[in-house]
């Protein structure tokens, strides 16, 4: 990476800290930036890197004492004597004898099965408690539920066990006990303010991706400059959305510029009349892992044995390896595909294993029904596979290109393109091209003309 090109004035503030919240983060490191980044939702597996407004006061669970120090595996939460846990690959369950009490649900990639979240259930199967644990395995918050199953509060405890903050959902207020002093915030903008200033960062520019708290800090914070940078990464339906319109007016407090993250969305927002000079297209830096070497090799993920037309393209293309992996064991049907020698199958497969074909695979084929696993698709693009699916099977449309998605029947279209593929480099160099336009790939220039704005 390279150096940083000027100490950073910006801090990235996001609600959650999903794919695309990483995406822009990753995008203005590749660009040479180091922005501290706050996240208003704490999932409990954040970066060490990464500021959660409520983590931002719980204090180092790395080396607390009676704290695992690593996630917790699902059979290893506390439950009462002679209650039994079970787990599959997709959660756990916990039983007092055949009632079931409790419901384990895992971190991502979920066959690794490391604990997030544990509902507990009453006589009634009605859920009145959430327990939070995080990447160290420690119990961080617990959410309380009515009869009803309604959200009542959720209370933050620190590394030393302390309860820190409690979260009223009914009335949106916030409690914080810091040290000798007590806190109290109506809501969720209040505290993201007190960590903002805690941290020293009112001064920097702001950089936010949602038009709800992150747009309502911008708002709170005094500036003699409209600095700020709206980056929106979601769909755009029949108006822009009343907040963007505060911006587009020119009557927010700090913001004056929107950046769109998705091509689809910007064109959107200009038929819809936002003004060109205050609304640009921006993609994203993409870490790309690797080149795209042409090798005949193609991967296949899947938690099912359905896979759309996977004999046919098998059949159909004896000089293409195909590899198919699966976290869970294969049924005998799928197994039955071993006979082709073009076939290798993976059940059960070691996540060194998934690496090494990601790795050695130049082709990725999202051709299997049911859910998408170990975020295949984006994990194809950032290894520069080039990426084809059927409009039945797509799970990913934000890294494959619409003139690599075929209909199912209509299977021998995709198998032309894999030909040419194989066939000339030049034709697989301008797909991986279409791909990465598909997906908004950018220069680490364009992000630097914007971050020393």
């Amino acid at each position: 990476m390279d150096q940083a090109v000027k100490p950073c004035d910006i801090v990235l503030l996001f609600d959650n800290y999903f794919q695309e919240s990483q995406n822009l983060h990753a995008s203005f490191r590749q660009a040479g930036y180091e922005c501290p980044a706050v996240v208003i939702e704490d999932d409990g597996f954040l970066p060490e890197d990464v500021i959660s407004i409520y983590g931002f006061f719980l204090g180092d669970f790395r080396e607390a004492p009676g704290i695992p120090g690593r996630p917790r595996y699902f059979n290893q939460i506390p439950v009462p004597e002679y209650w039994e846990i079970s787990g599959t690959n997709r959660m756990g369950k916990v039983h007092d004898l055949y009632r079931e009490r409790g419901r384990i649900f895992y971190a991502e990639p979920k066959h690794k099965r490391l604990v997030k979240v544990v509902d507990w259930y009453d006589e009634k199967h009605v859920v009145r408690s959430s327990d939070h644990y995080n990447r160290y395995g420690a119990l961080y918050a617990r959410t309380v539920f009515n009869a009803k199953g309604q959200k009542v509060n959720r209370s933050y405890f620190s590394a030393d066990g302390r309860e820190v903050i409690v979260e009223n959902y009914v009335t949106g207020d916030i409690i914080l006990n810091e040290g000798e002093r007590v806190y109290f915030f109506q809501n969720r903008t209040e505290l993201a303010v007190h960590v903002m200033k805690r941290a020293g960062l009112i001064q920097k520019r702001l950089f936010f991706n949602s038009l709800s708290i992150p747009f309502f800090v911008s708002q709170r914070l005094h500036s003699e400059k409209k600095r700020d940078i709206l980056f929106w990464q979601e769909p755009v339906q029949g108006e822009i959305p009343g907040n963007m319109q505060i911006i587009l007016q020119g009557k927010a407090s700090r913001t004056a510029e929107v950046l769109v993250q998705k091509r689809e969305s910007y064109d959107r927002l200009l038929k819809l009349g936002a003004p060109a000079e205050l609304v640009h297209p921006l993609g994203f830096i993409y870490p790309f892992e690797r080149e795209n070497l042409y090798r005949p090799e193609a991967l296949i993920c899947t938690n099912s044995d359905q896979i759309e037309q996977c004999r046919k393209l098998v059949e159909a293309l004896p000089e293409m390896h195909f590899h198919i992996a699966a976290i869970t064991e294969m049924s005998s049907k799928l197994m039955r595909m071993d006979s082709y020698k073009n076939v290798s199958l993976y059940p059960g497969v070691k996540t060194r294993i998934l690496d090494e074909l990601f790795a050695s695979c130049d082709y990725y084929l999202d051709i299997n029904h049911e859910a998408e696993i170990v975020s295949a698709v984006y994990r194809a693009f950032q290894n520069n596979q080039l990426i084809l699916a059927f409009q039945e099977t797509l799970h990913n449309r934000d890294y494959t290109a619409a003139a690599h998605i075929f209909r199912a029947k209509d299977a021998q279209a995709m198998i032309r393109k894999i030909l040419e593929t194989m066939q000339d480099a030049e034709a697989m160099d301008r797909h991986l091209h279409i791909q990465r336009a598909a997906a908004y790939a950018e220069t680490k220039e364009s992000y630097r003309r914007f971050g020393e704005g």
